[in-house]
């Protein structure tokens, strides 16, 4: 009796320290992607990465998973990308302007009216030209995984509205840390400030700067409506958001964990794309109800200020792109 006791203890031991290991190395089966990125937990792009997140536990049967560290949890966005270059972080999504210091092509998105209209932008970004550049980083260790939407930035500011570029001169306008944006807000007449995003509400606030440049999703999330109450669509550039991701790590993937990833990646831009113009109007009607006046100037004399800008580019890769999207219809 006492040996069948003793047996069935050390059956019931077994199997439970059988189940615990099987547990364990189950776990242990599962690649975990981690994440990270400055945005707002309400933005359309963080909701496309949860969505995509999402789709990839569903295609991996639950043996991969995505991390997602929203709102600058784990550095800004050059911190972010340095981190994926030696492999630390997998994934991040960045505006292409700061990408331009690690990939020279992305230079590209910060030059303004490149596109004539969205139409042409997603044909070129869908096509030949948007999957190059994708794919441009990769010498530095960078793989661009997808483009998010992040329509057309606009000037914003606190004292006066923008009518004309006219109205630029003398106002220090915040813009992200990019060469590109420097100059582009200085060919229009501006004092061009390069300032961390973190620190812009309260810049704005002390007049360190006198208004910045970004879409109205952004701004209204952001809640800079509550400082500058003068919002202009110049519609100057239209720089895409792109899901990076380190190859460090994604060629550490099997070639069946990089297809679920892709194509997870893939369906979120779909409903990112949705998702933002639902973000648009209720940015547009929310910041106007808050007392922003939104002006709609007439985008010539924009254009004109720009021309020397584009023509600075002549016998650049960068100038033959620009050609190459000239003919895109």
């Amino acid at each position: 009796m006492n040996f069948n006791h003793g047996k069935i203890h050390r059956c019931l031991f077994l199997l439970m320290a059988f189940l615990l290991i099987a547990g364990c190395n189950s776990e242990r089966k599962v690649r975990v992607i981690k994440l990270a990125h400055v945005l707002d937990t309400q933005h359309p792009v963080h909701k496309a990465m949860v969505y995509m997140a999402d789709r990839v536990v569903e295609k991996s049967n639950g043996t991969m998973r995505v991390d997602i560290y929203p709102g600058g949890q784990l550095g800004g966005e050059r911190d972010l990308i340095e981190l994926l270059q030696i492999g630390s972080l997998a994934m991040t999504k960045v505006s292409a302007a700061p990408l331009e210091a690690f990939v020279p092509e992305m230079k590209l998105f910060g030059i303004p009216y490149v596109f004539r209209d969205d139409e042409q932008r997603w044909k070129v970004l869908n096509g030949d030209i948007g999957k190059k550049l994708l794919l441009a980083g990769e010498p530095f260790f960078l793989r661009g995984m997808c483009y998010y939407d992040a329509g057309s930035r606009s000037f914003y500011t606190k004292e006066m509205p923008v009518n004309t570029p006219v109205d630029l001169e003398g106002l220090k306008i915040r813009v992200m840390k990019s060469i590109t944006a420097v100059k582009m807000v200085q060919a229009l007449g501006g004092a061009a400030t390069p300032i961390p995003w973190g620190e812009l509400y309260t810049s704005l606030q002390q007049g360190v700067v006198d208004g910045a440049e970004n879409n109205l999703p952004t701004f209204y999330l952001s809640r800079h409506y509550e400082v500058c109450k003068y919002f202009s669509l110049d519609e100057h550039t239209a720089i895409p958001d792109i899901l990076l991701m380190s190859t460090v790590v994604w060629k550490s993937l099997s070639k069946q964990q990089q297809i679920w990833l892709q194509e997870a990646v893939d369906e979120s831009v779909g409903y990112q794309n949705k998702l933002w113009q639902e973000a648009s109007e209720e940015a547009l009607n929310a910041v106007q109800k808050a007392g922003v006046e939104v002006i709609y100037p007439d985008k010539s004399p924009f254009h004109e200020s720009v021309k020397e800008m584009h023509d600075s580019f002549r016998g650049t890769s960068i100038h033959r792109l620009l050609n190459e999207i000239k003919d895109i219809q």
